[in-house]
């Protein structure tokens, strides 16, 4: 059973049911008015005053006044509620949205910026459009196909030559459900802004998308498209089922015939000048894989903002990230040269025939995520590079939201667990401790990897340590830990440390479920800790997120930490965890509980010296 975090959709969920409660309290409080008025008139009747007949049109008048305010007020709050109900996430289909809480949280942002001026109807066509592809597909409707974007490219670029017998290429784009005025910006300004002479053809890949305006609107403009350009010049691929990014890609570079091939996303508009300067990279050396620098389409404006240059880099959980550039390339002065890049983020472009000799994306990853790093350390590790060209500008949508699964966390990490088992020898653990995921026995089937270890065998690549040496010296190992795990209350196990949400909640002692907001931990050795602080045999180090934060929360006082059996012992002073309260409630009394980590690296113990003896776990006073 999954259990149900701390989210801003259950924040939500609470208001609607406060406001169904103070509904009913009023209707109840109303009947009692009303039965109050018309009593008191009855007995007043019934015991024969002269002025009876005053005191009860007063009443009744009194009555009614009640009852319209209490109908008021549920008009009220009737509007509060339905305001709540409607910014919550709906279904997926064409006309509802995404049932995810970032679609709910990044609803309340759409009109921060745009859409002030908006009528009602116009506003819930908006809002219903951007639930749906995670952008203003309302505002992209009304845009020109081909507006003008600014040149972002640094000074130098413009005055650059290239080759006049550059190779072609062939520009592919991926979709499913992608808002058509997007989908046919991309394929415009790819059009207008790549030299006819460079650009043998456009291929899309429908991903089995379910609108159908994908269908006979954009065939229409395909046909259209290609009686201009010659037969044959925007190709269709579509998929019977879905089957995600990494294989759509794929797809794409089977149908494509150019000596060079571009994979993008569908959402994108190329800045003047990009292609010239990746495909003098290639032809000088067709084992490179280049990407161009990005800038930001804002989801809600579409205004373009320049991002700064950047390396692509990744995370141990192989979420690609934006780099600064390597010391040498800031040595060198010029804004204009290529970035050594240790990944990609996921647009590239590379030699067709390269891409295939060094084993294409692995298709045994499912949906989203991982690929791109993948092939970065793929083509570092088996003889190739990968690059960054600050004169190559392209202009992509960050969506608040992405619509097409509700889950990508579980792609990922197993597309992550998969690249580990291949690639990283033995730092294929950073990545299973990362995912907080147990070296053994993990329950996470990452497939059949037998075909890509053969890969990497066949084109003598080199070991994973040589790539962080060399090409990522700035991503960080963690060599030291001994142990790793969720942090497990030893007098109530189904328990655990749990962050919630937000990178700046206090933990408290919540149901474990393994998910990330519950806290992933790490048992350090001395020398990783000797140049933070005195010596002690071991240290905890809490994470967050696995970004390092320090010691065990400063509100808790450590007296020792040690370990024996692969259990962590913590002694607190006059504090506890439980599921009720947070860590800075003070307990009554002084409690000794130990936290389980169940993850064990025993090779590493021997690097432990001394080991301070843990005393026995009282039970706490406190009841869960």
């Amino acid at each position: 059973m999954l259990c149900t975090r701390r989210t801003k959709t259950l924040v939500s969920t609470c208001v609607i049911l406060s406001g169904m409660t103070n509904i009913v309290c009023l209707l109840y409080v109303g009947w009692i008015t009303n039965y109050v008025a018309n009593t008191g008139g009855k007995v007043t009747e019934s015991g024969g005053g002269g002025g009876g007949g005053g005191e009860d049109r007063k009443l009744e008048e009194d009555g009614k006044g009640e009852t319209l305010r209490i109908i008021e007020r549920l008009e009220r709050l009737e509007s509060v509620v339905n305001e709540h109900i409607k910014d919550m996430p709906q279904k997926d289909g064409d006309d509802s949205a995404s049932s995810s809480d970032s679609a709910s949280d990044s609803a309340s942002s759409l009109f921060s910026h745009w859409g002030r001026d908006l009528g009602p109807e116009s506003r819930r066509a908006a809002l219903m459009k951007f639930r749906y592809y995670g952008y203003n597909g309302y505002l992209s409707d009304r845009i020109s196909l081909t507006r003008p974007i600014p040149d972002l490219r640094p000074d130098g670029c413009r005055n650059m030559s290239y080759s006049p017998d550059l190779p072609q290429l062939s520009v592919i784009f991926i979709f499913v459900n992608e808002a058509l005025s997007v989908l046919l910006r991309s394929v415009h300004t790819a059009i207008q802004r790549t030299p006819r002479k460079l650009l043998r053809e456009i291929i899309l890949v429908d991903d089995h998308s379910s609108s159908l305006e994908l269908k006979d609107h954009l065939q229409s403009f395909v046909d259209e498209t290609n009686s201009q350009h010659g037969p044959g010049f925007i190709k269709v691929v579509r998929h019977d089922k879905q089957e995600g990014l990494i294989r759509s890609r794929v797809s794409g570079w089977r149908a494509a015939s150019a000596p060079v091939v571009a994979l993008f996303d569908a959402h994108v508009e190329f800045n003047t000048g990009w292609a010239e300067p990746i495909l003098q990279r290639i032809k000088e050396d067709r084992t490179r894989v280049v990407s161009p620098s990005f800038d930001n389409i804002k989801y809600d404006t579409f205004e373009i903002e320049e991002y700064p240059l950047s390396a692509q880099g990744f995370d141990w959980e192989l979420w690609c990230r934006y780099l600064n550039p390597p010391k040498s390339w800031w040595t060198q002065r010029n804004h204009t040269a290529p970035i050594r890049s240790p990944a990609l983020i996921g647009c590239f472009v590379v030699d067709r025939k390269y891409f295939e000799e060094i084993g294409l994306l692995d298709e045994g990853m499912e949906i989203y995520g991982g690929e791109n790093v993948e092939l970065g350390i793929r083509v570092w590790q088996c003889g190739g590079s990968v690059e960054v060209l600050p004169c190559s500008r392209i202009a992509h949508i960050e969506r608040a939201h992405k619509p097409y699964t509700e889950n990508l966390t579980a792609h990922v990490r197993r597309n992550a667990l998969r690249v580990a088992e291949v690639w990283m020898d033995q730092y294929r653990s950073h990545v299973f401790m990362a995912w907080n995921v147990p070296l053994q026995n993990s329950d996470i089937d990452i497939g059949d990897v037998s075909e890509r270890k053969a890969l990497r065998s066949r084109l003598k690549c080199r070991p994973f340590s040589w790539f962080l040496s060399n090409i990522y010296p700035e991503l960080r190992s963690y060599g030291d830990t001994v142990a790793y795990g969720v942090l497990k209350n030893s007098l109530r196990e189904d328990l655990c440390l749990d962050q919630g949400p937000d990178s700046d909640n206090v933990p408290i002692m919540y149901l474990c479920h393994g998910m990330t907001p519950q806290v992933a931990s790490k048992l350090a050795t001395c020398t990783d800790m000797a140049k933070e602080m005195s010596c002690f045999p071991i240290f905890l180090r809490v994470y967050f997120r696995f970004n390092f934060i320090g010691l065990l929360p400063t509100d808790m006082k450590t007296v020792y930490s040690a370990i024996t059996m692969g259990r962590i012992f913590v002694k607190l002073e006059q504090r506890s965890l439980n599921r009720q309260v947070n860590i800075n409630h003070p307990s009554p009394d002084s409690l000794i509980i130990f936290y389980i980590l169940s993850n064990f690296f025993p090779s590493r113990f021997t690097n432990v010296s001394t080991l301070v003896t843990p005393p026995h776990a009282v039970s706490p006073q406190t009841t869960y």
